[in-house]
């Protein structure tokens, strides 16, 4: 890669001087640079380009263009070949070359110009020689480059060697020697605001506050090195991100290759891991929480880590771009090439570590070839080029290994502007073919950059940072010593340079000098003061003088003048030639370095075993620097370059809002001015003023003012010598500045009246006369600090911090003991380094050493600090937060990447808080509490201070942590369970037998190993809960550990259980009861600690559901069990008699055994606490069905045997006290399973259980009524013959009334004795409800008894409608009527026999109701049994019509339903009404008959008889018969009758009965059928004509025969006589039949 560098100068152009604005544009490569436009025929512009040229076959093209209002017109073109450019370092004075109107073209490319114009340019083309190297130098470049071409042929093999090999990556912890470790940390959880979109494959050497001095920039081939090295690198990163779990084995700890295992246990356990040793495994680290979009996924376990060793093996691990910004030239000595070195190779020569070799998967095809992507192994690749350089033997040194000289400061400008292009370049590359190494690519020139892609052979024996006894702690003491970049620790110039310079400062301190010695002083001439150089105004006293010195000022000006005054007084002496005076001075100030010695010996020896200076060494320098202190500045000089770079933030003076600043920088009595930058409060100036300076007391006073040019100003110009407004000052002591410097420094007010804002940045360059070479104070500083920290920790601390007890609000500047305080304070105090300086560079130390006890609470602290300095700005200054910082010494982007390195450590550290962090150490919680307080610093830092919009909160970023942690616990406790369970809780240490590996996990045949897990888990989140959530408690709302713990364990633990019970469902080899037990468990976990989270509150778990299908197994078990038992208990109550459980309780122990057993199933099934409705549904319809099936096969067993039971006395009433109580224990379990709220299909299972639990005692009643029936009848029978004793009328006189109760009394009697000794029995033994039943079934019984015997009884001893039809029949022979009237039996009731009954039947209602205590009132009075008797007894008293006509409106279905109908008859009704009598008059027509069926052998004569039925007919005619017809089985008749109906009743009261009979000569006729036709049918309609099918018999209802059975008794009523005839006649028998 060549560098071309153009100065465009001058040109000529022919025309008038107004027309020509013009412009001039260079392209080359696909690169195109403008200049400004310049107006007049003589153009000057003066502007330098640089290009970076890969092709010299091509040409650069330059333009001149004319602006135009619209577009712009072309002057003229040149072209000049690339070849023919000549190599120098020097500019030319040029060439003249004629414009040229046309371009040539080649193959689409310009290759030349034609047709001349009369324009001409002045061009200076250079290529750059690649070093400002002396003739010795670029020898030895020779050399090297014909060493590499005898190695490039085995260059490509060995890289293909490599790629075919597993490769280290770098150790873990992080440092700033990878370049991009911060800027592009793939394992970040966000990227700072210094990180580029596309971060550059080197060191960005754009520094925003940086000179080139304090910030060294690489030199150029060194970067382009660098370049070319990144670029080879990327060809084995896909072989690197391959080998996910590729781990090497480190000191006896667990292999993190563990299939599955997450990157954070891996990086949890290769915390262990020496800094020697390098691990791959485990990339898939937290970045899958937050790492920033297009992170590459495969970076390594942390890149934290990315290139480091904790003891910084290998001394180019060591620079790093800030490294090289600390430290003078001279630092350079050890190459930039090692940005991304790492400890990869084994410092005494072991082979590398080579692992089982992966195959490689699809992974390959995967991998993105892009150079940010694969930052992470640049180490590697540089290393192996360095074992192979090594190992070929090709050790080739520099000159006495001192590096190139450094170029000249100028040279950073072209670095910054060609950084973009080159990383294009570079990818550029990568891309066309990412299998070569660059250096072999095609192209012109192509083999003249192979020395840059080298890596530095140049080797040092590395010395180790930390001493070797802190890698016995259990944990490395932070991110490694690099972190802190403390470079200076090796640097033994820059050493040496600070050792003295620290004497200087102590030997007589700043803080002991002489102060002036000031009085009020009145000045007689007029007189400027010192500080200001304003006039001391007055008549008298108008201002100080010091007494020792004689200086003068104002007394406003006074504090400022802080030189010491014996040493200012010494050199103003010795240059007066005053000598006494002087050996006066310099005596007191030997006196006072004498006694500093005298008194503070510690101070030196410290200072002395810091620097590791022998006795006669350090003595010797302490003369020495006594001696540079009396000599002072009078053989004292240097050469001051300051450069005004530009200011921000200024106050805004003038009226429009703005200021119109310049700026005036004095140095002694010299004074000069910048120009002024009008308008604007962020002015750039970028003016350099040079200096001599003969004093080392004198100051340099930089002040900031506003250009005014109104008369006021001009007015205070006369009075005041400032007629400009004051905008702030800066004053910087001499002795303060050392080397070159890039400096912001904020501006201060001169009075408290000033209004002042701002910061100023200036480039400060000295030459001190004997001090020409020596890094800047700051950088000086940061070398004291780092050594003094080294030397206290390391050395003498054995690796542990010692914390400085300092109280008070400034104790955070407090960073150690009292002597090496006193020596960095005068350090800082001598040589003007500012407080948040020292403590950037302290915090920066302690990061190195993070982990170490006490460490995050002061870096929490100190870091609070930094914060409350940059954030809290004044309400006088208007620069931002992000702004000061930015304005920082000691480097944003270093503290930044310093960050953001720590924020990673740290939250891999806390992803392994359980270890690194034990709940036993109290110590160590607290750290734990100073850690995540840091990490809230760096949270704050990044949102106030370098205002990022919204960096990762830090509660989200620690609960990351701890989810990462609790996942790796996890998984340890559950490899590890068995183990880890016998160690913590198996007491008996016989019972502790070993089980084989196999046996130690999960298993499909036992249940053991999940309560083990369980109970780990749950100590993992008691210490949790009670240890870490205590101290974790700065975001109460947002982390919780405990409830984290919980939720993370319960997830992972579900998962596992979830897919462990799936496979014991498919086996089912454990018992139910063992599932269940395991169920308990997990309930009580998930009820413990998960069920309140807020992930889990009022959502239903799932843990029921993996459990579902072995509950329901035990519930099927468990009916078999239940049924065993039910059969069990009643045979044992069998063999005890039934037995009352107790004398309280009626029932006896078989149902409280059953129901037990439920209860208790059903208990187990309620202790699982199901959350899961459906799931509990199901267990609820299964346990139903369970219950039913019991419960009836308890009522199936009683039903069978009850009957035998019947006769015994108290047996009946307990087994029907038994079924009663299943129906009180069955409600109450339904109210138990939930009641209403139990599942539809179980509750209708329940309640239809209770309905037929009902019918089943209903049944049990009945037969147990029943079986009272026959002793019953006796009774009945007895009173019925009573009653028949009973004489008198039917009215009873009022004074007889108390003989009808007597009478019903001594009716009742016998039914009464049989009565009270039962209901008293039943009383007491039955339940109530029972009894209720009982009663109803015995209020039965009675009823229908005394109906069937005494109201009605029987005729004969047949029963039925029978004995009514028998007697009716029997009521046609004169002779049997008289025999009948003579029976006893058929009489009739008396009304008074029937007013005895009433009465006993109410005294009888009473009994039973029994005071309440019985049956109730209205169950009684509506009992259809009562009703029936009662009734019975009312028909009893009414007359014949009456009973007929009740006859007649309430059988209406007589003649209906003839399903076999045995003829029809045709007749005709006519009704009339008589409109005055309202007599009524029927007229009815009989047609015909039809459809006779009759079977017999004589003649058959068939006719028609009509009988009109009703009331008030006993005068009236009321049967008609027709002519009989002869062997006609279908007869015509057309005979009309006549019937004559009272007015008393309406047609409704009366009916037709149509018969038709066979006529037969001296026998009774035969009846074939009978018809009934109901008047009410016809009385609306008036008449009416119809075919009347012919039924057998009538049919009529209980109604009907009893009053039947009535007036079959009332024989000498003819009507009641011939009703009962009627009604009672059926079909004859046919012969034949």
């Amino acid at each position: 890669m060549s560098l071309l560098c153009v100065r465009v100068k001058k040109a000529k152009l022919q025309g008038p001087p107004d027309k020509f604005n013009t412009y001039v544009t260079l392209k080359v490569q696909n690169v195109k640079s403008t200049t400004v436009a310049v107006r007049g025929d003589q153009p000057c512009w003066e502007q330098d380009f640089m290009f970076e040229i890969s092709r010299l076959d091509l040409g650069l093209i330059v333009e001149v263009w004319n602006k135009g209002l619209i577009w712009d017109t072309l002057v003229g073109t040149v072209w000049i070949a690339l070849k023919a450019i000549h190599q120098s370092d020097e500019e030319g004075p040029g060439e003249w070359s004629t414009l040229e109107a046309e371009v040539v073209m080649k193959h689409d490319e310009i290759c030349g110009t034609k047709n001349p114009t009369p324009h001409k340019i002045l061009l200076d083309t250079r290529f750059e020689l690649p070093f400002d190297i002396p003739e010795e130098e670029a020898r030895y470049w020779t050399r090297k480059l014909e060493q590499i071409n005898s190695l490039g042929d085995d260059e490509y093999s060995f890289q293909e060697e490599v790629r075919k090999k597993p490769l280290p990556s770098a150790a873990s912890q992080c440092s700033f020697e990878d370049a991009d470790s911060a800027v592009d940390d793939r394992d970040s959880d966000y990227r700072s605001e210094t990180s580029n979109s596309i971060p550059p494959p080197y060191h960005t050497t754009v520094q925003p506050n940086a000179s080139v001095h304090q910030f060294t920039v690489p030199s150029r081939l060194q970067q382009q090195g660098v370049l070319r090295e990144t670029c080879a690198v990327s060809l084995q990163n896909y072989d690197l991100d391959c080998q996910e779990h590729v781990a090497i084995r480190r000191y006896g700890s667990i292999d993190s290759t563990v299939s599955g295992r997450t990157d954070l246990e891996s990086t949890s356990e290769s915390s262990q891991m020496t800094s020697r040793q390098c691990s791959i495994g485990s990339r898939r680290s937290l970045d899958r929480s937050d790492s920033p979009a297009g992170s590459s996924r495969y970076g390594s376990s942390c890149n934290v880590s990315q290139g480091s060793s904790h003891l910084s093996e290998l001394d180019h691990s060591h620079e790093s771009a800030h490294g090289s910004e600390q430290e003078d030239d001279h630092q350079e000595r050890v190459s930039n090439h090692s940005y991304h070195s790492s400890g990869s190779y084994q410092k005494d020569g072991q082979a590398w570590h080579r692992e089982q070799e992966e195959p490689r998967g699809k992974g390959e095809d995967e991998k993105i070839y892009e150079t940010e992507e694969k930052r992470a192994d640049h180490s590697v690749a540089l290393e192996l080029e360095k074992r192979k350089d090594v190992d070929a033997g090709a050790c080739v040194s520099y000159h006495g290994d001192n590096e190139p000289p450094p170029f000249p400061p100028a040279r950073a400008h072209w670095i910054r502007a060609i950084s973009k292009v080159r990383l294009r370049l570079q990818e550029g590359q990568d891309e066309a073919d990412p299998s070569k190494p660059p250096w072999l690519k095609g192209g012109p020139a192509g083999g003249l950059y192979g020395i840059d892609s080298m890596p530095d052979l140049r080797k040092k024996k590395p010395i180790p940072l930390v001493s070797d006894l802190s890698l016995v702690q259990s944990r490395k003491a932070g991110i490694t010593s690099a972190m802190a970049t403390r470079t200076s620790l090796k640097d033994e110039e820059l050493k040496s340079h600070v050792y003295k310079k620290t004497l200087q400062a102590l030997i007589y301190p700043i803080s002991c000098t002489t102060p002036h010695n000031f009085e009020v002083w009145t000045a007689t001439t007029p007189t400027y003061c010192y500080e200001c150089e304003g006039l001391l105004w007055g008549i008298a006293r108008q201002g100080m003088r010091c007494g020792e010195c004689g200086v003068k000022c104002h007394d406003k000006c006074q504090d400022l003048l802080n030189a010491d005054c014996l040493q200012r007084a010494a050199e103003k002496s010795s240059k007066h030639g005053a000598e006494d005076r002087t050996q006066n001075f310099i005596m007191a100030m030997k006196d006072r370095m004498k006694i500093r010695e005298r008194n503070k010996p510690e101070i030196f020896d410290l200072i002395r075993d810091v620097f590791c200076e022998s006795k006669l060494t350090h003595a010797q320098q302490m003369k020495t620097v006594k001696q540079s202190v009396l000599d002072g500045t009078s053989k004292w000089s240097a050469k001051i370059t300051i450069t005004v770079v530009c200011a921000q933030g200024l106050q805004a003076k003038d009226k429009t809002g703005s200021s119109d600043p310049y700026v005036t920088v004095q140095v002694g009595k010299t004074k000069k001015r910048t120009k002024t930058i009008f308008g604007n409060l962020n002015p750039v100036w970028e003016e350099k003023f040079y200096f001599e300076c003969h004093n080392s007391s004198d100051r340099i006073k930089v002040r900031v003012w506003d250009e005014d040019d109104d008369i006021k100003s001009r007015v205070k110009q006369r009075l005041k010598r400032e007629s400009d407004d004051f905008l702030g000052q800066t004053i910087i002591e001499v002795r303060t500045l050392s080397g070159e410097m890039d400096v912001w420094y904020n501006l201060e007010k001169r009075t408290d009246k000033s209004a002042v804002s701002g910061a100023v940045r200036l480039q400060i360059s000295v030459e001190i006369k004997g001090e020409e070479k020596v890094a800047p104070y700051h950088i000086q500083y940061t070398c004291l600090h780092e050594n003094l920290f080294h030397h206290l920790t390391d050395v003498h601390g054995n690796g542990v911090v010692k914390i400085p007890d300092a109280k008070g609000d400034d104790a955070w500047k407090v960073y150690f003991d009292e002597t090496a305080q006193e020596i960095v304070d005068e350090f800082a105090m001598r040589y003007g380094i500012e407080s948040i300086y020292q403590a950037m560079t302290h915090f920066a130390c302690l990061s190195s050493k993070y982990m170490c006890p006490g460490v995050p609470a002061v870096m929490s602290t100190l870091l609070a600090n930094i914060n409350a300095y940059y954030a809290h700005t004044t309400a006088s200054t208007n620069v931002s937060a992000s702004d000061r910082f930015a304005a920082s010494n000691f480097g944003k982007e270093r503290f930044v990447k310093l960050l953001d390195q720590l924020h990673n450590s740290l939250r891999i550290d806390l992803s392994m808080y359980r270890n690194n962090f034990p709940a036993s150490s109290r110590e160590r919680l607290q750290d734990l509490k100073s850690t995540v307080d840091l990490l809230t610093s760096i949270t704050f830092f990044r949102m106030k201070v370098q205002e990022l919009q919204s960096p990762p909160r830090a509660s989200q970023v620690v609960k990351d942590c701890v989810k990462a942690c609790l996942n790796s616990t996890y998984e340890y406790i559950f490899n590890n369970c068995h183990e880890l369970y016998s160690r913590e809780y198996q007491t008996d240490p016989n019972k502790n037998q070993d089980l084989p590996p196999e046996e130690q996990g999960p298993s499909i045949r036992n249940l053991d190993f999940w309560p083990k897990l369980i109970t780990l888990i749950v100590s993992i989140i008691e210490e949790d809960k009670n240890s870490y959530t205590p101290v974790l408690n700065q975001f109460p709302q947002e982390l919780a550990v405990g409830k984290i713990s919980a939720e993370v364990m319960w997830s992972l633990f579900a998962q596992d259980m979830k897919y462990a019970m799936e496979e014991h469902e498919k086996h089912r080899l454990c018992k139910s009861a063992d599932y269940m037990n395991l169920h308990f468990k997990v309930k009580w976990l998930y009820n413990e600690y998960v069920r309140d989270l807020p992930a889990f509150k009022g959502k239903v778990p799932e843990y029921p559901a993996w459990f579902e299908q072995f509950v329901m197994q035990w519930l099927d078990e468990n009916e078999d069990v239940s049924l065993e038992f039910l059969h069990g208990a009643l045979e044992r109550d069998k063999k005890d008699g039934f037995q009352q459980t107790s004398e309280h309780a009626l029932f006896s122990c078989s149902v409280v055994d059953v129901f037990t057993q439920l209860n208790q199933s059903f208990e187990i099934i309620k202790k699982l606490e199901c959350p899961d409705p459906v799931i509990v549904a199901h267990y609820n319809r299964r346990f139903a069905k369970t219950i039913g099936k019991v419960l009836m096969q308890y009522a199936d067993i009683l039903s069978k045997t009850f009957q035998s039971y019947c006769s015994k006395e108290k047996l009946p009433c307990i087994l029907m006290n038994n079924v009663q109580q299943l129906r009180v224990q069955l409600e109450k379990m339904f109210e138990a399973m939930g009641g209403k709220e139990l599942d539809a299909e179980a509750s209708d299972h329940l309640k239809e259980l209770q309905v037929k639990l009902n019918n089943v005692l209903d049944e049990l009643s009945a037969v147990f009524g029943n079986s009272f029936q026959t002793r019953i009848d006796e009774c009945v029978k007895q009173m019925s013959d009573i009653l028949c004793q009973v004489k008198g009328t039917g009215n009873v006189a009022t004074n007889a009334r108390n003989t009808v109760a007597q009478d019903a009394d001594n009716v009742l009697r016998p039914l009464m004795d049989f009565l009270d000794g039962n209901l008293t029995l039943f009383a007491t033994v039955c339940e109530k409800t029972v009894l209720k039943r009982v009663l109803k079934e015995l209020w039965r019984v009675v009823m229908n008894t005394m109906e069937k015997l005494i109201v009605l009884p029987p005729l004969t001893d047949h029963t039925g409608t029978q004995l009514i039809f028998s007697a009716a029949k029997e009521l046609g022979h004169l002779s049997k009527l008289k025999d009948h009237m003579v029976r006893e039996e058929t009489r009739s009731l008396t009304p008074k026999q029937c007013a005895v009954l009433d009465l006993a039947l109410d005294t009888i209602k009473q009994y039973f109701h029994a005071g309440g205590n019985g049956l109730k009132k209205t169950f009684l009075e509506k009992s259809p049994d009562l009703q029936s008797l009662r009734y019975a007894l009312s028909l009893y008293t009414q007359t014949t019509d009456t009973l007929i006509k009740t006859f007649v409106q309430t059988q209406t279905a007589q003649g209906s339903g003839v399903d076999d109908p045995v003829g029809e008859v045709s007749i005709q009704i006519d009704l009339y009404t008589h409109p005055g009598t309202g007599e009524h008059k029927v007229t009815v027509k009989v047609v015909a008959a039809n459809d006779l069926k009759w079977q017999t052998s004589g003649m058959f004569r068939p006719f028609v008889e009509i009988t009109m039925i009703g009331p008030q007919q006993s005068d009236k005619k009321r049967k008609f018969t027709t002519k009989s017809k002869s062997n006609n089985w279908a007869p015509k008749y057309n005979e009309t009758f006549h019937f004559i109906l009272g007015n008393e009743d309406g047609p409704d009261a009366y009916e037709l009965q149509v018969c038709v009979k066979d006529y037969c000569f001296a026998r009774e006729d035969r009846v074939l059928g009978i018809a009934v036709m109901q008047l009410r049918d016809i009385a609306d309609k008036g008449s009416c004509a119809c075919w009347c099918p012919l039924g057998r018999r009538i049919h009529m209802d209980e109604t009907g025969l009893t009053i039947l059975r009535i007036l079959s008794q009332r024989t000498n009523d003819e009507v009641a006589r011939e009703f009962v005839k009627l009604k009672s006649e059926s079909r004859s028998t046919e012969e034949g039949t």
